[in-house]
């Protein structure tokens, strides 16, 4: 990865991350992934104990006409 600053808003934009991620190697894309678990990790080790099932009552909504 090579270092740059921008300080144009449009560089922040989804789809302006999504091309950078993009632009990286596997290799590259692994360190990053990498790092962000380390740091959710070191942050919240608890994290892993968590569960984010939600039931299936979240997702599903029943409409009737009555």
């Amino acid at each position: 990865m090579t270092g740059s600053v921008s300080h144009d808003i449009r560089d922040e934009s989804l789809e302006a991350k999504a091309r950078w991620f993009q632009s990286l190697s596997l290799e590259e894309r692994m360190n990053v992934f990498v790092s962000f678990t380390n740091l959710i990790l070191e942050n919240n080790p608890d994290i892993v104990k968590q569960k984010y099932v939600r039931p299936a009552s979240d997702y599903i909504r029943v409409v009737s006409k009555e």
